[in-house]
């Protein structure tokens, strides 16, 4: 029997999408959301067709240089965390940083490009409002040499700009669609779990969803990848839920995505019981939807770019 593109689309392209960045193939631009392989297809013709000669290729170009070199393979990808999970690193750089330069619950609500229209980079005066306790004494306006911005757009529209004393009006940024997500930490007893796989996880077609009448993205198998990540007589699984396929499911309360997580891992697993630790994180805007009309935000930003003097858009791409 041959397996069809569609087979394709539904059982290898959509969970994969749909786990990364919480979308489905229909609504995506496969140039902005995985460039790797819109670049594939664009050499080669084919994805498929590009990742097999791709490979090929690099095999060839080993052979030639008579293999890697010393210390070559430590480049290559591989799944990695700390002790005490990925907040380990990021307590390191604010340990590095300073605590008086990092201000938390702080909300920027303008920024002043003070340009002469002569210099490559102007300065810069920031107006915020600190609704941290420890940060009150922060005074109203402040001034820097540039301004690297990661806010999201739809908070960037909220901020008023000025430049030389002009409002720099907005009205240019178009709307971004973000994707609801929540996260389910579950812990279940060794015991309870009768087909506990090994891996990375599992990532669950939609297809199959609606066959078997499963709600989450997929689950992974937390302690499976990091052992001390939960006690030696329990397995660990973080599961996701929402996406563009169950928008309405990723705000439900704790309680029925409890409910959902441990019928699923039941299906999947054969959990029995209920699970000892639950934890639960929701997004509101987890992932935004790179649509067939992303050009437009690029076209946006590098308008601000240009436009605002020492002024950076970071992780648009």
């Amino acid at each position: 029997e041959f397996i069809t593109l569609l087979q394709v689309v539904d059982y290898l392209i959509d969970p994969f999408v749909a786990g990364t960045s919480g979308g489905d193939p229909e609504s995506l631009s496969i140039r902005h959301a995985f460039p790797a392989l819109w670049n594939l297809e664009n050499k080669y013709g084919s994805v498929i067709a590009g990742a097999i000669l791709s490979k090929l290729s690099t095999k060839g170009d080993s052979v030639k240089t008579g293999g890697a070199s010393p210390g070559k393979g430590r480049n290559k990808r591989v799944s990695f965390s700390f002790h005490g999970g990925m907040q380990s690193l990021i307590d390191a750089l604010h340990n590095e940083v300073g605590d008086g330069n990092v201000k938390l619950g702080t909300e920027v609500l303008s920024l002043a490009c003070c340009c002469d229209g002569v210099s490559s980079s102007g300065g810069w005066s920031i107006s915020v409002d600190s609704k941290d306790a420890k940060g009150k004494d922060l005074r109203k306006n402040q001034s820097f040499d540039a301004v690297i911005m990661t806010a999201p757009l739809s908070n960037v529209q909220r901020m008023k700009f000025t430049k030389g004393g002009v409002p720099f009006v907005l009205d240019f940024l178009p709307k971004v669609d973000y994707l609801p997500l929540s996260l389910m930490v579950t812990a279940f007893k060794k015991e309870d779990v009768k087909k506990p796989l090994e891996g990375f996880g599992a990532l669950i077609p939609y297809k199959e969803q609606q066959k078997h009448g499963l709600k989450t993205l997929g689950t992974l198998f937390s302690s499976m990848m990091f052992p001390d990540r939960a006690p030696n007589d329990q397995y660990l699984y973080t599961s996701f839920i929402g996406g563009s396929h169950n928008r309405d499911l990723a705000g439900a309360p704790t309680a029925i995505l409890k409910q959902l997580v441990t019928s699923d891992l039941r299906k999947l697993l054969g959990v029995e019981g209920q699970p000892t630790f639950v934890k639960h994180v929701h997004w509101r805007n987890a992932f935004p939807l790179y649509g067939q009309n992303y050009d437009l935000v690029l076209e946006a930003i590098a308008k601000m770019e240009n436009n605002l003097p020492g002024f950076f858009y970071a992780g648009k791409k």
